[in-house]
């Protein structure tokens, strides 16, 4: 018995170091194999993201193949029966009408008559000034005067001058005429008495040139007045009494007369339109602000092609209005073309294809109400307008809605 009991004893601690051991062991393993899970986890990680990249890549074509098939099924099946073949659009037919193309542009409104004063003379400091801004002004109205005290001055001088010429000049004559009559007794030299003559011939010369030096004193003075030379609105008046007046500064024009009486739009054209507008072409003006659309024609055509922008001056007549105002912006559209009983189709109903353009219309076949392509040439364009110059006639059936979806002999249907 007790060695039964030795016995077992050594067995349970036999038992329990192979335990120990054995844990050990398969610590250790799962320690080992934890390191190659996580290599060959990542390994597999990237195997299915690879994988699921080319199913991906399979469906994407699957499905355009898909798609493909269902069109080209679509196009040969083609019965009416099926009511998922029939395609809703809207159309409208096709009539003629007058087409007109216009090159639109970007202008202002300008004056006819816009003065810019300046001083006839020499700039000068204004003394007395006699219109302000906003004014009404008529032409030749006096608008400031400048200090001319040194033309007074010569104007006096001038005279003082022209007044001791006149009194020598009486005196030379007087004592001329003496000789004269001592002459004709046969009394007194001929040589004195030419002398004589001579001197007042001199003092009348000295006399006119000295009357001259005061009409030109009093010119010089006058121009002292700066008048208006046309009638109008003072649009600027920048200058005050005590400032010297030259006509303008680095700051603009000091006085500025606007007649808004005739008035122009002004804008520039490409030079490519140098052949399609003339004078009195048809033109549209078109004033935002104002919310105003002016008909008009072509007044002016530049001459010349400006080099920096390689455009010419066109301008149009506006007709008198109080709300217009010089360089408001406008829109300007010159008729450069028209035609009249033309076809005409929207923009968006043109379609292209590796054949040319085309557009879808709709005609009765058999009783339903049928699609086709329509190849057509285009004219001009104007907004989403479009000319065409070949392809439809009068009456056709064009499609204006659901075209984009549609092919030809697709059996259509408008709703109604």
């Amino acid at each position: 018995m007790a060695i039964n009991i030795i016995t077992n004893s050594i067995q349970n601690k036999y038992m329990k170091k192979v335990t120990q051991i054995f844990f050990a062991a398969t610590l250790s393993l799962a320690i080992v194999s934890c390191g190659g899970s996580k290599k060959e986890g990542n390994a597999a990680l990237n195997d299915k993201k690879a994988k699921l990249a080319k199913l991906k890549a399979n469906k994407e074509k699957d499905d355009q193949e898909i798609l493909k098939l269902q069109e080209e099924i679509s196009k040969l099946d083609t019965s009416s029966s099926n009511p998922d073949k029939i395609k809703l659009v809207a159309t409208a037919p096709i009539v003629r009408q007058d087409f007109n193309h216009y090159i639109e542009l970007q202008g202002k409104v300008d004056a006819e008559n816009i003065s810019y004063i300046a001083p006839q003379g020499q700039p000068g400091i204004v003394k007395q000034l006699f219109v302000k801004q906003g004014d009404r002004v008529s032409k030749g109205q006096l608008l400031l005067r400048l200090d001319n005290s040194l033309s007074v001055q010569g104007i006096t001088s001038a005279k003082q001058q022209a007044s001791a010429l006149q009194a020598q000049l009486a005196l030379a004559k007087t004592t001329y005429q003496r000789y004269q009559n001592l002459w004709n007794q046969g009394i007194g030299s001929q040589v004195q008495l030419l002398q004589y003559q001579t001197n007042v011939s001199a003092l009348e010369s000295q006399l006119a040139g000295a009357n001259a030096g005061i009409r030109q004193a009093q010119a010089q003075a006058n121009t002292a007045n700066v008048y208006s030379d046309v009638s109008g609105v003072a649009d600027v008046v920048n200058i005050r009494v005590g400032e010297i007046f030259s006509g303008s500064t680095a700051n603009g024009p000091q006085i500025k007369i606007v007649n808004n009486s005739q008035l122009k739009v002004v804008g520039n054209i490409p030079e490519n339109y140098l052949g399609s507008v003339q004078k009195g072409t048809d033109v549209a003006v078109l004033l935002p602000d104002l919310g105003k659309t002016i008909n008009t024609k072509v007044s002016f055509l530049g001459a010349s092609i400006d080099a920096i922008n390689r455009g010419f001056v066109v301008e149009a007549k506006l007709p008198t209005d109080a709300a217009f105002r010089p360089n408001q912006i406008a829109t300007i559209k010159i008729n450069d073309y028209s035609s009249k009983n033309t076809i005409v189709v929207p923009l968006n109903t043109l379609q292209n294809d590796e054949k040319g353009k085309f557009v879808m219309v709709a005609s009765t076949d058999n009783g339903k109400l049928t699609a086709h392509k329509r190849p057509v040439t285009i004219g001009k364009l104007n907004g989403d307008q479009l000319e065409i110059t070949s392809g439809l006639k009068e009456g056709d059936i064009l499609v204006t809605e659901g075209f984009a979806s549609i092919y030809e002999g697709q059996v259509l249907t408008t709703g109604k």
